[in-house]
């Protein structure tokens, strides 16, 4: 028997209490979430910080284009000018080519039709 009690002394030292193992899968659960709650943070500090790359990678393209489509407009506004300019002076080259045709057929033909009338002769063909 004294086998017996001794062995019944020695129980309550070998029986596991229940109350920390449910405290420590309590701990285990609270340290689950707590790990899952940073994971989703860094993940959405992550997130946020790529949104904002691009947007930034976004607006610099937009600025670069923006300079480039002003550049454009200023070198169309500059080749319409030219082109304005080129056409005024093709016109005033076909006023003076006219005024230059005039002036040989008031001087030359007509004076040659008058030499015909007066000499009575009829006119050569060149």
């Amino acid at each position: 028997m004294r086998a017996q009690s001794n062995a019944a002394n020695s129980e309550p030292d070998t029986v596991v209490p229940f109350a920390p193992a449910l405290e420590n899968a309590a701990a285990s659960s609270t340290d689950q979430l707590d790990r899952a709650g940073q994971t989703i943070l860094n993940m959405l500090h992550n997130a946020a910080n790529l949104a904002e790359a691009n947007s930034q990678h976004a607006l610099d393209v937009a600025q670069k284009l923006s300079h480039q489509l002003r550049a454009a407009e200023a070198r169309i506004a500059e080749l319409e000018s030219e082109g304005q300019s080129y056409q005024e002076r093709a016109e005033r080259g076909e006023q003076w080519l006219h005024r230059v045709y005039s002036e040989i057929e008031d001087r030359f033909l007509k004076q040659g039709n008058r030499r015909e009338a007066v000499s009575g002769a009829p006119r050569r063909n060149a």
